[in-house]
């Protein structure tokens, strides 16, 4: 499993060999095929592939929120010790929004565009506190002047619309933060917003972070995002985990192919001009085939003939590092 960077020995969260499936007309969709991993207080994890990868099927089965005909099939999802999986319904409330909160890709379909935002940021409040009308409010002032939105107080009676994009995303934050979790998921925080705003977004959430201690699962597919939020990172491939460890060390030395892909069709400011990003070629597989052998190795560049025929274990490769990669690790044995 990922191991943390934090001094603490005991992780907030823990997943161990989560299975979720979508039971199609196509046949079984494996959208998330045996994820483990361990979160500690005050990580920045990094969840990172492209679209299909599994990455959201992994943190929506986090708070159990796969609607049908997806199911989650097999697994344990510790927080603080308690299997998710196991929890009623009510205790399962309990959490979303509390303890675990989630920031979701569009903040135009995580609004009400008929309510005032201070509204919602109250009953955010609302839901999880025995609070009156008046302190609520006071608190969904107090989270929006955290995530520096200018003259909050006055923009409590604004509506959606009238807040710019980056300022909606602010809201939607300030709506997650509102109850003091433990734990911020952000799925594509960022995705929908131009290059200055999603600096300034990634700038918040460092900062949150260092003030209220808590852990952060931000989900993208954007490697610039993982480098400049993150201190650990996954890299998923159809629904699978095929590098895994310290983002300096990731990212200094990837492993995998598809990590060192992914990484080549990222923007650099030291490439030369005109240079064209490396697109990689091919398509990610059909998750409902029956897949043999390494799941990137159609598309790998690096391919030997082990890699269509037997699928390559996540391999500790040292100081936390993993890859699941056969041609990675033939490398590692002959040093």
């Amino acid at each position: 499993m990922v191991a943390s960077m934090s001094n603490v020995s005991e992780p907030i969260l823990e997943v161990r060999n989560l299975h979720t499936s979508f039971f199609t007309s196509e046949g079984e969709v494996k959208a998330v095929n045996g994820v483990s991993f361990t979160l500690e207080r005050g990580d920045i994890l990094g969840i990172v592939g492209e679209s299909g990868s599994g990455k959201s099927a992994m943190v929506l089965s986090i708070l159990r929120l796969i609607d049908e005909p997806g199911r989650i099939t097999f697994g344990q999802i510790l927080f603080k010790g308690r299997d998710i999986l196991e929890m009623s319904g009510k205790e399962l409330r309990a959490i979303r929004g509390k303890d675990i909160a989630m920031i979701f890709p569009e903040p135009e379909t995580a609004l009400n565009p008929t309510l005032r935002v201070g509204l919602q940021v109250a009953e955010a409040v609302f839901s999880h506190m025995a609070v009156g009308r008046r302190a609520a409010f006071a608190r969904g002032l107090e989270v929006m002047q955290e995530v520096r939105i200018p003259s909050a107080a006055s923009r409590l009676r604004s509506y959606p619309h009238q807040f710019s994009g980056g300022m909606r995303q602010r809201v939607v934050i300030a709506m997650g933060l509102a109850n003091e979790p433990s734990i911020l998921i952000a799925d594509e925080a960022t995705t929908a917003l131009d290059v200055t705003v999603q600096a300034q977004v990634l700038d918040l959430l460092r900062d949150l972070k260092r003030r209220r201690d808590m852990a952060i699962i931000a989900v993208t597919h954007n490697m610039g995002v993982v480098a400049g939020l993150c201190t650990r990172v996954i890299v998923m491939y159809a629904g699978q985990i095929v590098e895994a460890g310290s983002v300096t060390e990731v990212l200094r030395d990837p492993q995998h192919p598809y990590t060192w892909l992914l990484m080549r069709a990222m923007p650099r400011v030291d490439s030369d001009r005109g240079q064209p990003l490396a697109a990689i070629a091919g398509a990610p597989p059909d998750l409902a085939a029956n897949l043999v052998g390494c799941k990137f190795s159609s598309r790998c560049p690096f391919r030997i003939a082990r890699c269509v025929v037997d699928e390559p274990p996540l391999t500790e490769l040292g100081d936390g590092h993993r890859a699941a990669c056969w041609v990675t690790m033939n490398r590692a044995l002959k040093k």
